[in-house]
């Protein structure tokens, strides 16, 4: 297929042999951007898995089904602030660099996940109070980190000598390691507490603890220097206008790209919920698939990364893809048929691998895609479209679902559709843009 979109002419590969320097720049980069993200993935992976807690704290007087309906909503509502913070904060950082907007990135997400630990439920002030303060930290965190997996990954790949997958994978391991600690908060706290503290004040825990990370990235941050690319590259008056006007079918082939990585994650953290509402499992059920589910993400994607720096991104995420395909059906069946906790964290670990295999290449595949002077911009917008789309909904849309079809198996069917969608998109990026 001919190309009809310019490529980018500055993706030269680096160096056979790095610099101590730069290695040690590139393992820098890699804690500084990494904390960022693992704070972002933690207050989401929370939010997520307890759903049903926060459900019946802040929407009291209406049914279970709608009071779960409401809660992944207004989770999906903040979803769709994520492509203007995406544009602000991308723009900002192809403009002024990627080391100023990864402090502004780090700050506000720590205000949104401070007000969710401190936010009053329906019992305090009102169910419409309560829904809006909870809808506000939503916002805050989603403006915030719609701007975060953009810079940070930019900052890593471009700081990265070379290996830039390998480095770039980094990002997707530590959405493992916030998974593993969000599951890990989650299964002790509802193993060891009682209801009534649970409710309480077992919930405010986790978000506690994410707030105090916020400084420690903050400090690393801004010691870090800024990438020899962004230095060295030509400065654009407006990289958003430039990114909309001349790469919108790679801002598209992005968003299409990072489809079933999303909903991949929002597959397993919606387990917790369905593990209670659908299979009448204990609450701690879903936990244990996701801390062994992060597990897998945290040491297994940096191997993909590896493996799609010698073979190239686009293949290993064609296999992973077809791979999801493949199981997803039988899985849920499985998981219907024998509704155990045993069967329930083996599908979470098997989705946990699909996910580590699809989307560990993905920030390397992000990097060949759109050039220096727009790849932060690129990288967010088009990374927070597919998100809002795919993932910011996928609780609500699960649930909806399950409800309506009254079978326990539909969600992946909804699952398999993305993974064709996320197929088709990559081998079109193979051939249309030339990235292997």
């Amino acid at each position: 297929m001919a190309r009809t979109d310019p490529a980018p002419v500055d993706h030269a590969a680096a160096p056979g042999d790095p610099s101590p320097e730069s290695l040690v720049r590139a393992r820098k980069a890699v804690v500084a951007s990494s904390i960022g993200n693992a704070l972002e993935w933690f207050d989401i992976i929370v939010y997520s898995s307890f759903a049903v807690v926060i459900s019946e704290l802040f929407f009291p007087d209406v049914s279970g089904f709608a009071a779960l309906m409401l809660t992944f909503l207004t989770f999906a509502v903040s979803y769709l602030i994520r492509p203007l913070g995406a544009a602000v904060i991308g723009n900002w950082a192809d403009r002024h660099g990627r080391k100023r907007a990864l402090s502004m990135t780090i700050l506000t997400m720590m205000v949104g996940t401070g007000l969710m630990a401190v936010a009053p439920t329906a019992a305090v002030i009102g169910p419409v109070a309560a829904g809006l303060w909870l809808l506000a930290s939503r916002l805050v965190q989603g403006f915030s980190a719609g701007g975060e997996f953009g810079t940070a990954t930019t900052f890593l790949v471009e700081s990265a000598p070379e290996r830039r997958a390998f480095y770039g994978s980094w990002q997707v391991a530590t959405q493992g390691a916030a998974m593993f600690l969000a599951s890990g908060f989650g299964f002790l706290l509802t193993t060891f507490l009682s209801h009534d503290a649970l409710y309480t004040w077992g919930w405010r825990v986790p978000f506690l603890v994410g707030m105090l990370i916020g400084p420690i990235g903050w400090y690393i941050r801004r010691k870090m220097d800024e990438t020899e690319d962004f230095e060295s590259a030509e400065k654009l008056d407006s990289p958003l206008a430039s990114t909309v006007s001349t790469h919108v079918g790679r801002l598209l082939a992005a968003a299409g790209a990072v489809a079933l990585a999303s909903l991949s994650v929002y597959l397993i953290l919606y387990m917790p919920t369905f593990a209670v509402k659908s299979l009448g499992l204990p609450a701690y059920a879903g936990f244990l698939g996701g801390i062994i589910a992060g597990l897998v993400t945290l040491v297994g994607t940096p191997f993909v990364g590896t493996l799609a720096d010698r073979v190239g991104p686009g293949r290993v995420m064609s296999v992973a893809a077809v791979a999801g395909l493949v199981v997803a059906w039988p899985l849920f069946q499985l998981l219907v048929a024998v509704p155990t906790v045993a069967v329930l964290t083996l599908v979470q670990v098997v989705f946990g691998l699909v996910m580590a295999a699809y989307f560990g290449p993905l920030p390397g595949l992000y990097h060949d895609l759109f050039p220096t002077n727009v790849r932060t911009t690129g990288m967010a917008v088009g990374y927070n479209l597919g998100v809002l789309v795919f993932g910011g909904f996928a609780g609500a849309v699960f649930t909806f679902l399950v409800e309506q079809t009254g079978s326990k198996s539909s969600p992946s069917l909804y699952f398999m559709a993305v993974a064709v969608l996320s197929l088709a998109t990559i081998l079109v990026v193979r051939r249309r843009y030339g990235i292997r």
